[in-house]
């Protein structure tokens, strides 16, 4: 028998070397897993005389098997693929997910935290609005039901918060577009609806005054989630009239650079890092069609699996807990820069 105590499910999943989800999926009912995986978790059980915290676990039997998942938008090809991510590891914990998208509005937030009430999950993984959101009514429903915060993060709300590094976004591609041509100005929507947009331009703004660099910011016109749209008729505009103050613009996401390549495509201008071009861009988040742009977009990029992953086994952490931590945890992940042919 192994002498170390074994306090929580997370320790035991650690010394075990079995993943989160299928220890959860065994507790919740050992004939649900494949007899040499249920042999391989009585085994670990045996040496390391763990037992689960019964009381937690009949508690959240009383909830449904379902985890609600949250996201502003689902049509963003960026929430869709933290989705897809978020609802394949649920399933393989043996619970339901049930998907949401709050649409950017906030009155929709609400009512999908409404309906969940209503439900009863066992858990949910919300990304918030962020700046749109109705922050009391967040509150009250997280003290209610267990929720992880991901992507936009609500300080002191929830259980835990996972997401994005968002200085390590910009800091990276500021440093790169200095170092291999002239310094970058930053596209960005004057009123984004993107709750990490506003951290962005602080990096921006930072990362060229870290350089000894004069910052440009083009705050462009436009609102809501058509951001691709937005980045074009902002490049038709800013091409049209020479007013770039720079032949490298970096945007502060890949679909208003999406919209902005396109734009180019329009008026002429030819856009990537080898001689004869006329302008470098590169964007951020690692957008699932990026690769596909042309020329192919230069980008940094979301850890997907790494919050997916971390963002699921922490809200199961939660429900085996009674519903509760300790304390809060705040989880980000660096990202990491991809280099294609536009910059």
């Amino acid at each position: 028998m192994d002498a170390q105590k074994v306090r929580n499910m997370e320790e035991f999943a650690a010394l075990s070397g079995i993943s989160r989800p299928t220890l959860s999926k065994y507790f919740h009912d050992p004939e649900s897993v494949r007899p040499s995986t249920r042999n391989r978790i009585e085994e670990a059980l045996s040496k390391h005389d763990y037992r689960p915290n019964i009381y937690a676990v009949n508690q959240n039997r009383r909830m449904t098997k379902n985890i609600g998942v949250i996201v502003p938008y689902l049509a963003d090809p960026f929430f869709a693929e933290i989705a897809r991510n978020l609802e394949r590891r649920v399933i393989d914990a043996g619970y339901s997910p049930v998907l949401f998208s709050s649409h950017g509005d906030r009155n929709q937030e609400k009512d999908i935290l409404d309906t969940l009430r209503s439900q009863k999950p066992a858990g949910v993984l919300m990304a918030p609005l962020g700046r749109n959101s109705d922050r009391s009514y967040i509150e009250a429903f997280c003290a209610d039901v267990p929720t992880v915060l991901f992507d936009s993060n609500l300080e002191g709300l929830g259980e835990a918060f996972v997401g994005s590094d968002n200085f390590s976004f910009v800091s990276q591609s500021v440093q790169y577009l200095h170092s291999t041509g002239e310094p970058p100005c930053f596209l960005e929507m004057a009123n984004p609806a993107n709750p990490n947009a506003h951290k962005r331009r602080r990096a921006y703004l930072a990362s060229m005054e870290a350089l000894d660099l004069e910052p440009e910011v083009l705050s462009v016109p436009g609102e809501g989630w058509g951001f691709e749209e937005i980045g074009y008729q902002a490049g038709l505009d800013l091409l049209t009239r020479r007013a770039l103050p720079t032949d490298t613009v970096l945007c502060s996401n890949d679909r208003l650079a999406i919209g902005f390549l396109a734009a180019c495509y329009e008026c002429g201008v030819r856009v990537g890092k080898t001689g004869g071009c006329d302008l470098r861009v590169a964007g951020h988040d690692g957008h699932p069609f990026s690769r596909y742009t042309s020329p192919s977009l230069t980008t940094v990029a979301h850890d997907y699996d790494a919050v997916s992953n971390h963002s699921v086994e922490t809200l199961f952490t939660v429900i085996e807990n009674g519903g509760h931590l300790p304390d809060r945890a705040e989880t980000l992940y660096p990202a990491r820069l991809i280099l294609r042919m536009s910059a």
